[in-house]
């Protein structure tokens, strides 16, 4: 699809400014053929840049407008002014790169679906599917070749499993969830007690259930209660390669960064950030709108609208400082050692300045006993 600048300003709902700075010119007959980050466009390309104070990155890119906010110009090539950057820049690359039509394809004569699994209406089943006994998929659901239903789960309306994600017994996931190829849902919680000299696992009689508007990444795992539920709340979002431990009840609109790992019976409120790499150690409450920095070790609850990082986490500002006096050591020490050859320097001139003295030493039974008399001339 080839465009002119014009009719991408128009279907964008923004406004068209050449070079000069003007809303008219050569630039609204100006060519695009597709859109591309900074790096990587060319000179029929259009680009975004999503602030201002990034604005002096364009100069570094070949493409030929940018798609930039409000106020950014005049630039050195043609730009599109839009209160909204990003969703803009996305309708573009749309427009240019329409997404693939989804294939329906309704119950596939290749996936393997129990007698008693209930399909509702404009499901999609795809071939070598495995749907369990007593199963049920809400209407408009989509399952991906490969991924394993097992018996009891509960799919809500249009939810999206995708390519070789397991969901275990008895699995409930809300509507319009998305779960990514390769996750693992509702495995065994990581629980032992020894018997007779062995490691017995523990009950595994709980189940999984996620909310609303969830999604799971790819590889990511959520193993199931003890007893009762797991649960990932409405509007959760988690990241791939994430690790949910058993009993675990996370809160509404989390977001879960990659390589988190939450340890059994961990609480969290209402959008908590988990950066990624952070630990969290078991039955621990994160509060509401918390924020846990990159690779936080969490050992402690965290109270509401805190930000922790570290390891252990402790709140932000005293972190940064502790930050700060690390990055000082190596002055500091250097200091140190002019402060002590200074003092040794003093210590020695003032013990050349000060009287002698001389000293008897006796020893008597093993122990020593010392005689101290000044040392003075005859008059």
């Amino acid at each position: 699809m080839t465009l002119t600048l014009k009719i991408l300003a128009d279907q964008l709902g923004g406004l068209l400014f050449d070079a000069a700075g003007a809303a008219t010119g050569d630039a609204q007959r100006q060519q695009i053929i597709g859109a591309a980050t900074l790096e990587t466009a060319g000179p029929q390309d259009i680009t975004l840049v999503d602030s201002t104070d990034k604005i002096h990155l364009l100069a570094k890119s070949r493409a030929g407008a940018a798609i930039v906010p409000p106020g950014s110009g005049p630039l050195d090539r043609p730009t599109i002014e839009v209160a909204d950057v990003h969703r803009a820049f996305a309708l573009a690359i749309v427009g240019f790169r329409p997404p693939r039509p989804a294939e329906r394809v309704g119950v596939s004569p290749l996936a393997v679906v129990h007698h008693t699994a209930r399909i509702a209406a404009d499901v999609d089943i795809h071939p070598l599917a495995t749907i369990g006994a007593d199963v049920e998929i809400g209407v408009g659901a989509i399952i991906h070749s490969g991924a394993r239903i097992m018996a009891g789960c509960r799919i809500g309306a249009g939810t999206t499993i995708f390519p070789n994600a397991v969901l275990y017994e008895d699995t409930r996931v809300g509507k319009r969830c998305l779960i990514h190829a390769g996750a693992t849902v509702g495995a065994y919680g990581f629980g032992y007690k020894i018997v007779d000299g062995a490691y017995a696992i523990s009950a595994q009689l709980g189940w999984v259930e996620i909310g609303n508007d969830g999604e799971i990444g790819a590889n990511t795992t959520i193993d199931r209660g003890t007893y009762g539920p797991t649960v990932i709340g409405n509007g959760t979002k988690i990241d791939n390669l994430v690790m949910i431990a058993h009993n675990c009840r996370l809160g509404e609109h989390n977001m879960i960064c990659s390589q988190v790992g939450v340890a059994g019976s961990t609480t969290t409120g209402d959008w908590v950030v988990m950066a990624g790499q952070c630990g969290v150690r078991d039955h621990v409450h994160i509060g509401d709108r918390a924020i846990l920095g990159a690779r936080s070790g969490v050992s402690n609850d965290v109270p509401a609208r805190t930000t922790v990082l570290g390891e252990p986490a402790i709140e932000l500002r005293e972190r940064k400082l502790q930050l700060a006096t690390i990055s000082k050591l190596p002055e500091m020490r250097k200091s140190l050692k002019q402060i002590s050859a200074r003092l040794a320097t003093l210590e020695q001139a003032t013990f050349e300045q000060a009287p002698q003295y001389t000293a008897e030493h006796t020893a008597e039974q093993g122990s020593p006993v010392v005689a101290v008399a000044p040392a003075t001339e005859a008059a």
